[in-house]
């Protein structure tokens, strides 16, 4: 299911774009494999599959991604739970649906990591729900860039 740009010699270009799923709302950052830096986009509801792969639809028909990368969770000790085995689905159907290479990347603490920068900026509480999802996002993103850029 997942490219592995580390050993295949190939440069590739272009966007990226990237999934934190959740089970109500999944945060989706854009970035460019050149640039190697990663912007919070937008969130998606995840009230059912339909609406949630439309939606997607949308962002990959506007952003034209060259590969996705989505969000593995994990227990601080590396384990896998219950979310990873849905995330893990979400990138499979995500693959296969659209036809373009996706890779997971581990995302423990990026949530955590999301809500300490907004509160740094006084971003709060409640205030925080709208762009949370779309920060983690990023964080996984920017995880992918930064190992990337390490390995070339």
């Amino acid at each position: 299911m997942a490219i592995n740009t580390e050993n295949t010699g190939h440069h590739l270009a272009g966007t990226v774009l990237a999934f934190d799923y959740g089970e109500k709302r999944i945060g989706v950052a854009v970035g460019n494999l050149e640039l190697g830096l990663a912007h919070p986009l937008a969130t998606i509801r995840n009230a059912n599959t339909t609406e949630c792969f439309a939606n997607t639809a949308q962002l990959i028909e506007e952003w034209k991604p060259a590969m996705l990368v989505v969000g593995l969770p994990a227990h601080a000790d590396g384990t896998e739970h219950e979310m990873s085995r849905r995330s893990r689905r979400f990138a499979r159907r995500l693959e296969g649906r659209f036809g373009i290479k996706t890779e997971l990347v581990d995302e423990r603490y990026t949530s955590v990591d999301a809500s300490a920068a907004l509160r740094e900026t006084g971003i709060t509480g409640k205030k925080q729900k709208p762009v949370l999802d779309q920060m983690a996002a990023q964080l996984i993103l920017q995880t992918f860039f930064d190992r990337r850029n390490a390995t070339t």
